[in-house]
């Protein structure tokens, strides 16, 4: 391959999946308990599950972003190796890792060897379609700059549908207020959020029930997805795997021709704002 992929942890792929695409990873890192952690897709610093039981039992995770350095050193890496860099970087509207990728790829732009930077303003399995698209592409033989535009083109395109079940910690990513978040949860009430095209997270809606906040998720799908762009539907959980197979077979009830090509813990970098129980629905979309 004439170029290499560079992407992040933020959009919990699985292992596999990236070592099939020979995709290099910039893992971001998350501390709990006082210890810090980098994000590897397969966990191997910390387990998933172990880290949802924490937050279940009241511990607190914050996370990190990418720094220049980090990610100074995973471009001069490749570029020691002749290749062209493709930076697919964290929402710009949820890190400041792409302000630290644009920074790092600016100081190369004397190199012989090309570093283009895409601001995928999308995150979770969201960030790992976008991600899994783009690097087809370029299994298909593309040149980096027809991937480049590639990616550029989904970014508009990459819709991402979530609901939350603990509003305590939208509560304290600042997301609803507090008297917000105490009531909601007397009352059930379970958000609808969506990434806008500024890359940042939104509340839509609000609906009463578990259930009906998943049949809405899927309902999001029936009424924007395009499968001209992409058939590729991913679902991305808090540790929630029985209903993400039920929101899996919701999206099935609606006889579509899409791929529910993977279904994926949410990890510690994403998971650590949005809490456990969070279910997100990723596909490409007439519009985000």
């Amino acid at each position: 391959m004439s170029f290499t992929i560079l992407f992040n942890s933020s959009t919990d792929l699985p292992q596999k999946v990236a070592d099939e695409l020979n995709l290099k990873l910039v893992p971001l890192r998350f501390t709990i308990e006082g210890e810090t952690y980098a994000n590897y897709l397969d966990h191997r610093e910390y387990d998933i599950k172990e880290f949802y039981h924490k937050l279940r039992t009241g511990s607190l995770a914050t996370t990190t972003q990418i720094n220049v350095y980090e990610y100074e050193e995973a471009i001069q890496k490749e570029i020691d190796k002749g290749k062209d860099v493709l930076i697919l970087s964290f929402s710009s509207g949820l890190s400041g890792s792409y302000n630290s990728a644009r920074i790092a790829a600016d100081s190369f732009k004397d190199s012989k060897q090309k570093v283009l930077l895409v601001d995928t303003k999308a995150a979770s399995l969201g960030e790992g379609l976008l991600v899994y698209l783009t690097a087809l592409q370029r299994k298909e033989g593309k040149t980096i700059e027809e991937v480049y535009d590639y990616a550029n083109y989904l970014v508009p395109h990459l819709a991402h549908w979530f609901t939350v079940d603990d509003l305590m910690f939208l509560r304290r990513g600042g997301r609803v207020s507090g008297f917000s978040a105490r009531i909601g949860t007397i009352l059930n009430v379970k958000p609808i959020m969506h990434v806008d095209d500024a890359g940042k997270l939104i509340v839509k809606s609000k609906t009463i029930g578990r259930k009906k906040a998943l049949r809405t998720l899927a309902s999001k799908l029936e009424e924007t997805i395009d499968t001209s762009i992409s058939k590729t539907v991913f679902i991305s959980h808090g540790d929630a795997l029985e209903d993400a197979h039920y929101l899996r077979d919701e999206i099935m009830k609606l006889g579509l021709d899409v791929d529910i090509k993977i279904i994926n813990h949410i990890g510690p970098v994403i998971g650590a704002h949005s809490g456990p129980g969070t279910m997100a629905l990723f596909f490409t979309a007439t519009h985000k």
